[in-house]
């Protein structure tokens, strides 16, 4: 029987998951919040912000933390996204209860993942093995075996995909959360604001659609919002990808604003703006200037 908190006290904890890029944080998140919280895509390091996810129970919160994909930075914005990451766990930020560890099933266990669990109290986190779906029961077995060695607290092999696994994690996180009062409304699902949200949005939808080495140099914001108006700006760092960004006649634009206008309210028009801003990722002041 699962250790559930008493009926008259309320829990709520913080969770924090961490790991390299493309494990499948943004997903699990998405999966165990009901909704999504965070934006995906099959290319690495698309998570660049703190997300936070908020699960309900009649007597329980969870809020999870997605941070970016901790890897080896070779950009001012890499550099950033790192500290995110890596603050969101540090010994400075007491708001944290449970830390995990995500790695993916169908990727060796290697220094990579050694890399970020060095930076964690990794005796009192978690380990979930992530998109077990895709591989079969010996390998997920294999992989719980060399993450073994790290030590944790407990290990959960599961699937954003699928749901296999979730109930047991949640159920783990729930019973380790503190008595306490609901930081989040039981009826939200994330804390992003809407400008932030509707910029990403966009993101998702330009990595969904232009080509493999682009998505690094873009970034969006919300530059004005009156009323169902909305207008968002892709920045780019070359003329030659402004270019790539817009396609053939506009098609690109046009593409990326109709797939992000279906997941916003009936009745938004959306206008998307595309502005060269040279080499912006590796220059610190204007990846602080675009909200990184």
């Amino acid at each position: 029987m699962t250790d559930q908190p008493e009926p008259d006290k309320f829990v709520c904890g913080f969770v924090t998951l961490v790991g390299r890029p493309n494990v499948g944080k943004s997903s699990l998140v998405n999966a165990i919040c009901g909704a999504k919280v965070s934006i995906v895509s099959d290319k690495p390091q698309t998570t660049r912000h703190r997300v936070r996810g908020v699960y309900n129970r009649p007597n329980a919160q969870l809020v999870f933390v997605d941070t970016p994909g901790l890897h080896k930075p070779v950009s001012a914005l890499g550099r950033k996204v790192n500290a995110t990451a890596i603050d969101s766990v540090s010994e400075a930020d007491s708001s944290v209860d449970v830390v995990g560890l995500v790695l993916d099933a169908s990727a060796p266990f290697g220094s990579g993942d050694r890399w970020v669990a060095d930076h964690l109290d990794i005796a009192n986190a978690i380990v979930v093995v992530n998109k077990i779906d895709r591989v079969r029961p010996e390998q997920v077995i294999a992989q719980l075996g060399a993450a073994g060695e790290l030590g944790a607290a407990a290990y959960f092999p599961v699937s954003a995909r699928t749901g296999e696994g979730l109930d047991r994690l949640t159920d783990h996180l729930v019973a380790r959360a503190p008595v306490g009062p609901p930081m989040f409304p039981v009826d939200a699902v994330r804390d992003l604001p809407d400008e932030q949200w509707v910029a990403e949005l966009v993101r998702e939808q330009l990595l969904a659609v232009t080509r493999q080495e682009l998505p690094y140099s873009i970034a969006t914001r919300v530059t004005e919002w009156e009323g169902r108006h909305i207008t968002v700006e892709i920045v780019v760092e070359r003329d030659s990808q402004k270019g790539m960004v817009i396609g053939k006649g506009g098609s690109i634009l046009k593409q990326v604003g109709q797939r992000t206008r279906e997941q916003l309210p009936e009745g938004t028009y959306l206008e998307l703006k595309v502005k060269v801003d040279k080499d912006w990722q590796r220059r610190p002041e204007r990846v602080e200037r675009l909200g990184y």
